[in-house]
């Protein structure tokens, strides 16, 4: 009796529908806005300013006094690092400024948090701090320097507090917003597990908080580089706003751009900083 052999099963190919199920196509057009890197245009919008302003010195559309070329800006910048423009080098000009802004910074971080996330969430502490806060607030930081060299003397002390009082309000005022921007659905479901009003703020509050604080110290520091101009100005020694100041005296405007730009670039890659700083902390910030 012959056996009739057992034939094996032919491999066959995916159809059409498998592909289909393991393939993810997008269904909608949606997206979301501002999505994509912006790299390349941030490339193409710094060449055709650089461009422009190569133009524009080299015919002769705007005379040199009032926008030099941008030959005479590294020739400034070597003369500034050689301090062969005033008694100061420029890297002694820029660590004084650094100083100034960044320590009254970390004085307005540390209390403006705290601070501000009280105001959110006592009504004593709001009743305390929120009338002085919005009554200097709107206040620009100049009409309240000479306050400050009265008090304080024309040393660090006083343009340090000038620069913390104008860093403080922005930071306080927006982790006070912070907190109002967390629904009381979270702090009650926290409640009705037994969390205590220290662990609500520690682990409910400040992280929920943290968008709104991390928007407050961009802006903070924006308005302490304005004001750290301003005061280097007045009352100051070193510093890249004296440089400035020193150099508009005797219409160098080539050491005055020399400073703006060295301002700009340091306050842009602050910022940078600070994007990074918020994609890493609040990873959540506008997808839920």
């Amino acid at each position: 009796m012959s056996s009739t052999p057992i034939s094996q099963p032919a491999a066959t190919a995916p159809t059409a529908s498998a592909t289909t199920m393991a393939r993810k196509d997008k269904t909608s057009s949606y997206r979301v806005l501002g999505e994509g890197s912006a790299l390349t245009m941030n490339i193409v919008s710094v060449l055709a300013l650089f461009l422009l302003w190569y133009a524009a010195t080299h015919l002769g559309w705007i005379k040199p006094l009032f926008l030099p070329k941008p030959e005479s800006i590294w020739i400034a910048f070597k003369q500034a690092v050689n301090g062969d423009l005033d008694n100061h080098t420029l890297w002694v000009h820029f660590l004084w400024s650094m100083y100034r802004v960044f320590s009254a910074f970390f004085l307005a971080v540390i209390i403006g948090i705290p601070v501000g996330i009280a105001m959110g969430v006592s009504r004593i502490a709001r009743g305390i701090f929120d009338p002085p806060i919005e009554f200097y607030r709107p206040l620009p930081p100049l009409a309240y320097l000479p306050l400050m060299i009265i008090w304080f003397g024309i040393g660090e002390q006083a343009k340090i507090i000038l620069l913390f009082l104008s860093i403080f309000a922005p930071v306080a005022l927006s982790a006070r917003a912070g907190v109002k921007s967390i629904s009381q659905e979270q702090i009650q479901a926290a409640r009705s597990m037994g969390a205590s009003t220290w662990q609500v703020v520690r682990h409910v509050i400040l992280p929920g908080s943290m968008p709104e604080i991390l928007v407050g110290l961009r802006i903070g520091m924006g308005v302490g580089w304005t004001t750290l101009v301003a005061a280097e100005m007045v009352a100051a020694d070193a510093g890249l706003g004296k440089m400035v100041f020193n150099a508009s005296n005797f219409l160098r405007t080539d050491v005055v751009i020399l400073g703006i730009l060295t301002i700009g670039i340091v306050a842009y890659m602050f910022e940078l900083l600070m994007r990074w700083i918020e994609r890493w902390a609040v990873p959540w910030k506008g997808r839920v």
